[in-house]
């Protein structure tokens, strides 16, 4: 029984540990996030974080690997695109949670760490293409094309586009525009890419008439 409750107490603070990692991270970006903020916020010895985890590295790894893997379970592939994208277009802060619109927290932090870290390190970057990897195979499994692998990480590189640019970078008129309209325009198109499909043909491919 005493064993029992020491693997409960250090299942529960390597959980705090996680959800303090994963909110700095998302917050800050990786180098940004300290080890000593981290165990502040979790409200434990630093020490506790290298027991459990080993290095800063390995903690970042876990939190990213665990928030993409459960979003990548949790959503149907067809409907990827959008969860991902809506992940990184937070609503105003009276409107629905991400959950509400079919993201999660942990989807939208996994995402925004990804975006604040990159340049990380190399234990960092390898976090990052491991999970970006896992999203671009499951975006892969849409696309009937020859070329689906790459039309999976054009449709990957473009959501991440979209979110460093909104999240990171806050360029308007993106970084205002409603997570809907958003939505509206991309979705569709990327869509058409994964799917291989034609370009619209209602657009004017004749040359000058003159």
């Amino acid at each position: 029984m005493e064993g029992t409750g020491r693997s409960t107490a250090g299942g529960a603070t390597r959980a705090r540990l996680l959800a303090a990692a994963s909110a700095l991270f998302a917050e800050r970006g990786y180098d940004r996030a300290t080890v000593r903020d981290i165990a502040a916020r979790a409200g434990v010895n630093q020490a506790l974080l290298f027991r459990h985890f080993g290095s800063k590295q390995a903690l970042f790894g876990e939190v990213v690997a665990q928030s993409g893997q459960e979003q990548l379970r949790g959503t149907p592939p067809e409907r990827l695109v959008e969860v991902a994208l809506r992940s990184l277009l937070p609503p105003p802060a009276d409107g629905p949670s991400p959950a509400a619109v079919g993201g999660s927290p942990g989807m939208s932090r996994s995402l925004k760490a990804m975006l604040r870290s990159v340049g990380g390190g190399d234990e960092v970057s390898a976090a990052v293409n491991a999970l970006g990897d896992e999203y671009a195979r499951v975006l892969a499994t849409l696309s009937p094309a020859e070329d689906g692998e790459l039309r999976a990480d054009l449709a990957l590189s473009w959501l991440l586009g979209i979110g460093l640019m909104r999240v990171v970078v806050g360029k308007r008129p993106l970084a205002e525009a409603d997570p809907d309209d958003v939505c509206r325009l991309v979705v569709g198109a990327l869509d058409r890419l994964l799917e291989g499909l034609p370009e619209p043909t209602d657009r004017r491919t004749d040359g000058p008439t003159g």
